[in-house]
């Protein structure tokens, strides 16, 4: 009996297109799709379709509040294993990569990249409902892609507590915490823990006396920048 010779597992077939080469025919399908323009997977949630069945399997993460990365230090979960990566320098203190303008230290090159703008105030993406631009567009947390929710009215992340929406996964994070009571980020001063990272520095604030809020006015700082929207308001 004559056997049916196995496909060698280095053999490639070239895209047509651009002649870049596919080891598998369900890998060049996939391929051709970045020519085509054709995103067969939809997502039942929210609408967003994708190329790839492996993206819309990560995006549906978004849903359930699935999170399969868990920092072993402080509990804390993420969607994505390099934002993991990316908060475990918060505990290690390790960040290679500094601005050259102010001196603040990363973890990584393309928050650093990112961070820099700031000083050069370029904003590359352009809302085209109301013209303003933004630092970030493409992820799925991108400044721009979170604006323009606010026109759509879109609310793709959903509490699977209480069914409450956002519009952002972190903003789903944030009140997920309220359900758990968890309390994450802890003062090293006194011990007392918060929810939010926002709510540590806020609290920092009354053990280094700093004050970063400066009256534009009569030059008057102030702690936190709600005292100082009330101050203004009346230092005309």
């Amino acid at each position: 009996m004559l056997l049916k010779p196995h496909t060698k597992l280095n053999s490639q077939t070239p895209c047509q297109e651009c002649g870049k080469k596919l080891r598998t025919p369900q890998s060049l399908e996939d391929h051709m799709r970045t020519h085509t323009g054709a995103r067969p997977f939809v997502c039942r949630d929210c609408g967003r379709r994708f190329v790839e069945r492996s993206g819309w399997r990560q995006h549906m993460k978004i849903h359930t509040g699935e999170k399969l990365f868990k920092c072993q230090v402080c509990g804390k979960a993420f969607l994505r294993s390099h934002h993991l990566k990316c908060h475990l320098t918060t505990h290690s203190g390790k960040k290679e990569y500094s601005c050259s303008e102010c001196g603040k230290e990363f973890g990584f090159k393309s928050s650093l990249d990112l961070h820099l703008r700031t000083h050069s105030s370029e904003r590359p993406f352009h809302c085209n409902v109301c013209g303003k631009n933004f630092n970030t567009h493409f992820t799925q947390s991108g400044d721009l892609v979170k604006h323009k929710r606010i026109h759509s009215g879109e609310k793709p992340f959903e509490c699977p507590d209480c069914h409450r929406r956002y519009t952002s996964s972190g903003d789903l994070g944030k009140h997920r915490r309220s359900h758990t009571n968890l309390r994450p980020y802890t003062c090293q001063e006194c011990g007392k823990s918060f929810r939010l990272s926002g709510h540590l520095k806020t609290h920092m604030l009354t053990h280094t006396g700093e004050k970063p809020y400066s009256c534009p006015n009569c030059l008057r700082r102030f702690a936190r920048s709600h005292h100082l929207s009330g101050h203004v308001a009346k230092c005309r």
